[in-house]
């Protein structure tokens, strides 16, 4: 069967000095270095990526309307919590997502974006064995947008790609629950093995299932540290 999962190697995008200070904001998030609650200070953030204010204070905006921040009165932008409501409702809807992007294309996985997801599994092992949580985080995403990136699923990757820039947040998660790694690539790669094989359905089951298992582990280990 023709592959027709779409090229993956895109120019990357050009990125201006609000987009590095946004990312260095959720790397301070993600990395735990930045707490919920945590006022963020423009110029500090400034200093570190050596941009002005205005870019930061763009940042800010764009990050608090992705949610990774949110407004305090008299305060200013503070880090958001990582509530076990948000985690549920967020994790559902992924599932949802996920799950329907391999469903709305029926070829298997094959050629070069086989070469890719293998790729990514790789490196995934590697991030695992030195427990490089970062690293693993944004395989796991890459692996998930090589998935379900097609030529019939491009709307509901979109919808994906704004869900994820809530969900990155899910890298601290991960730090809260280090022994999923080795369990989130092996389902991984079922989910690989199930598109290759071009048994979709099954790709489909597993991949919702895959975000129900983050889902289940990520509520038990944040109720127990209420």
């Amino acid at each position: 069967m023709t592959e027709v999962f779409p090229p993956s190697g895109r120019p990357k995008p050009f990125r201006t000095k609000a987009d590095l200070a946004a990312d260095h904001i959720k790397q301070m998030i993600m990395s735990g270095q930045a707490q919920p609650g945590t006022k963020i200070i423009t110029r500090v953030v400034a200093e570190a990526v050596g941009v002005s204010d205005t870019p930061v204070r763009e940042a800010i905006k764009q990050l608090v309307s992705e949610e990774w921040l949110v407004e305090r009165p008299h305060i200013g932008a503070v880090v958001a919590e990582f509530t076990v409501d948000n985690v549920r409702e967020l994790y559902g809807i992924r599932a949802a997502l996920t799950s329907l992007a391999l469903q709305l294309h029926p070829a298997p996985l094959s050629g070069a974006r086989l070469l890719e997801v293998d790729t990514v599994l790789e490196a995934s092992v590697v991030a695992i064995d030195s427990g490089d949580v970062a690293a693993f985080a944004g395989l796991n995403r890459r692996f998930h947008s090589l998935i379900c990136d097609t030529e019939k699923s491009r709307l509901v990757h979109r919808m994906l790609v704004g869900l994820w820039s809530k969900t990155e947040t899910a890298q601290r998660g991960f730090r809260l629950v280090p022994w999923r790694l080795p369990k989130s690539h092996a389902e991984h790669v079922a989910i690989r093995d199930a598109l290759a094989e071009g048994d979709i359905g099954r790709a489909s089951e597993l991949q919702y299932a895959h975000e129900m298992a983050a889902l289940a582990a990520l509520i038990e280990v944040m109720e127990e540290e209420r």
